[in-house]
């Protein structure tokens, strides 16, 4: 893969994460699965910290850095730690997007993944060699992960609002 694919990739995941949590009621995005399990206000906080603390930030610093130590992140204990529950849902999403439009933006400046640098990598304790393409292509999986999730959230609620059998629909 190119980096020009990476790029469209993102830019259709951004429209598809807009898509899915758009035009969402209060108790849609606040609704949970179960106990523990995550609602979509958590999701998408999580998206945009993880957008701006982790990949796009983690990347930057491989490129550039990468024998540094890497600046620790935390995004279970963020949850708690960032008051997620207490955000605005209409804000967090724009401000997802906002931070999206800042990644596509630096990536685009990036040199094509053709060059050298992209095989910068930082040591990391437990995972061993990460280069700056490892998580660029982990950062792409990321999103679709949770693109996964948030459908299997909302799969979940119709199930459990409906009352229904939703065998005809087909196996998940």
């Amino acid at each position: 893969m190119n980096l020009n694919t990476y790029l469209q990739q993102f830019s259709q995941n951004t429209v598809a994460f807009v898509s899915l949590f758009s035009g969402t009621s209060e108790d849609e995005y606040l609704w949970r699965p179960a106990p523990g399990k995550w609602c979509l206000l958590e999701i998408l906080c999580h998206l945009t910290d993880e957008e701006r603390e982790d990949f796009r930030a983690r990347v930057r610093h491989v490129l550039k850095t990468p024998d540094q130590p890497m600046p620790p992140i935390d995004p279970v204990g963020w949850v708690k730690d960032r008051k997620y529950m207490a955000q605005n849902f209409e804000e967090s999403l724009n401000q997802f997007v906002r931070e999206r439009k800042k990644s596509m933006q630096e990536l685009q400046e990036l040199p094509p993944l053709s060059e050298p640098v992209w095989d910068n990598a930082y040591q990391h304790p437990k995972l061993g060699a990460m280069s700056a393409k490892m998580l660029l292509a982990n950062w792409l999986a990321h999103d679709h992960l949770h693109l996964r999730q948030i459908v299997r959230l909302k799969y979940e609620r119709l199930k459990s609002l409906s009352g229904e059998s939703l065998a005809y629909a087909g196996e998940w």
